[in-house]
């Protein structure tokens, strides 16, 4: 008999799947669904349309479905279904799934991470436990609009029928989690370390509950809240109706799974230091693993758990996808054609960039924020000048957060869509200086069905079961150019003046960015 383990990634925008056999370390197959083509939910990214300003939002039974056609196609092209030892769950992180006494959903939409209408919750959360140092004293990170805790109190506030009615609070890989244990009758609730760090409701230097924080948002919260159980835990079996409908093994095991993040690391290698992940989506993250908690004094960059019982310190920019899928339909180009066009521009762009906060942006943590054009005379307004801006200044507005980790990055790994472009590994590899090299396969489900493994094995260290499936693209790999990196080294000086002053970050002797943009020309 052989080993086989499953990783879902439960994503914002679709559901893939990726199955590994450990005996002869190879991925066997992996699948997808894109919601907004494959189901019919009427999304638009996988959220759904008009909810109102700041609001995104999806319909928890979506995942669920996406999952059945999955494994559908899985038990009618996979004939060792029933030879699959474990199952392993990554989440889109922060998203809020409630449920009543019942099992059903008490809300009918789950607020997911880039909602930004909770901005006046995270004030009021703040405010009680005393201003933001002392709420970084309680969870070591900052109330943000994309955490859990604000979204919480929002369904507290405004709709506090709803919440009454609500027995069991979960982020979404919990609620799969619950799912595939049998769901309404006898699913398991639980949290595990990773994924419930970014909830602002739980510290993951101290590993426990925020009580004061909990407290704050609703004195019976707490009773709502599910154990948090170790990252290697397994669950309990998988439930009787994938078993009977799909041939899963009565003996297959669910693991505790993690947020995407935590498990997109696995699945990149990103489990000793020195390796930072950078992944390219509908948002832009950076992490990098340690081996002890990091607190940022600012609460800008998060302190999270990772998957493995260590830490995962992480930056997280909302605006990526979205600044560079328009200048495509502005222009009318697709990915080539955008390449071509910035083969045509300088580095550093003459000095024009782009603050490219479209929509509200979580680093810096501005909910409200708007896009800022800085060094543009009437005529610049171009396709060439403008797809320079964009792709600097989406790569720069992850930089201006990640250079407060604490880190020294001896390779940057990046996963998603973008990895596959030139034009984005070469700005990346000069803007961050350090070589930088794409990972093949998918990140979080490659991840997830590792950690299944790794969760089953019991005693084996993750580079054990994860080192023989993360491959990098070699092929692909860009090193820093000296020239270029000199030119980015102003570039970046004269980003940072703008966003500082842009936000009212500015400190005394803070460059002036007007003069250094003066230098570009």
């Amino acid at each position: 008999m052989t080993d086989y383990f499953l990783g879902l990634d439960v994503s914002t925008q679709g559901c893939k799947m990726v199955v590994i056999d450990l005996d002869n370390k190879t991925v066997i197959l992996s699948d997808a669904i894109n919601y907004d083509r494959d189901l019919q939910y009427g999304t638009e990214n996988g959220v759904r349309r008009d909810a109102g300003f700041g609001v995104s939002e999806s319909d928890p039974n979506m995942w669920v479905e996406a999952i059945h056609v999955l494994f559908g196609r899985l038990a009618g092209s996979f004939p060792g279904i029933g030879e699959i030892r474990a199952v392993s769950v990554s989440g889109q992180q922060h998203g809020l799934v409630t449920l009543t006494t019942d099992g059903e959903l008490s809300r009918p939409y789950s607020k997911l991470w880039n909602d930004f209408s909770t901005g006046e919750e995270c004030a009021l959360l703040t405010e009680s436990i005393g201003g933001m140092q002392a709420m970084i004293g309680e969870i070591s990170n900052t109330q943000r609009t994309g955490y859990t805790a604000a979204k919480i109190f929002h369904m507290v506030r405004h709709e506090p029928d709803a919440f009454a009615n609500t027995a069991t609070v979960f982020l979404v890989h919990n609620y799969i989690n619950w799912i595939l244990t049998d769901g309404k009758d006898g699913g398991i609730a639980a949290m595990e370390p990773g994924d419930v760090s970014g909830s602002a409701i739980w510290d993951p230097s101290k590993r426990d509950w925020a009580t004061s924080v909990i407290d704050a948002i609703s004195p019976d919260l707490q009773a709502k809240l599910p154990p948090v159980k170790p990252s290697r835990e397994m669950l309990g079996p998988i439930g009787a109706e994938f078993v009977s409908k799909y041939g899963f093994s009565s003996s297959c095991m669910v693991a505790s799974g993690s947020g995407d993040n935590m498990m997109g690391a696995i699945g990149t290698g990103n489990y000793r230091e020195g390796v930072v992940t950078v992944s390219l989506g509908t948002s832009g993250t950076a992490y990098s693993f340690m081996k002890t908690p990091y607190v940022d004094p600012e609460g800008e960059i998060a302190s999270f758990c990772d998957a493995t019982g260590n830490y995962l310190p992480l930056l997280c920019i909302s605006n990526l996808a979205n600044g560079y899928e328009a200048a495509l339909k502005q222009f009318g180009l697709d990915h080539a054609s955008f390449e071509d066009t910035i083969s045509r521009t300088e580095p550093g762009n003459r000095g024009r960039l782009l603050c490219p906060w479209y929509e509200g942006e979580r680093t810096p943590d501005l909910p409200e924020a708007a896009p800022v054009y800085f060094g543009f005379e009437l005529g610049d307004f171009t396709e060439e000048i403008l797809c320079r801006a964009v792709l600097e200044g989406h790569v720069m507005n992850l930089y201006e957060g990640f250079v407060k980790l604490p880190v020294k990055a001896a390779e940057i790994r990046l996963t998603g869509g973008m990895s596959k472009s030139r034009v984005w590994r070469e700005a990346i590899a000069n803007i961050f200086n350090c070589e930088v090299v794409p990972v093949l396969g998918e990140g979080a489900a490659l991840g997830a069905a590792l950690h299944a493994a790794w969760s089953w094995s019991e005693t084996a260290p993750i580079e054990e079961i994860a080192d023989p499936f993360v491959q990098v693209d070699e092929g692909r790999r860009f090193v820093p150019d000296p020239t270029v990196v000199g030119i980015y080294n102003r570039f970046k000086e004269e980003y940072m003046a703008v966003s500082q002053r842009i936000r009212g970050a500015v400190k005394e002797g803070s460059p002036n960015p007007f003069k250094i943009f003066k230098g570009f020309n």
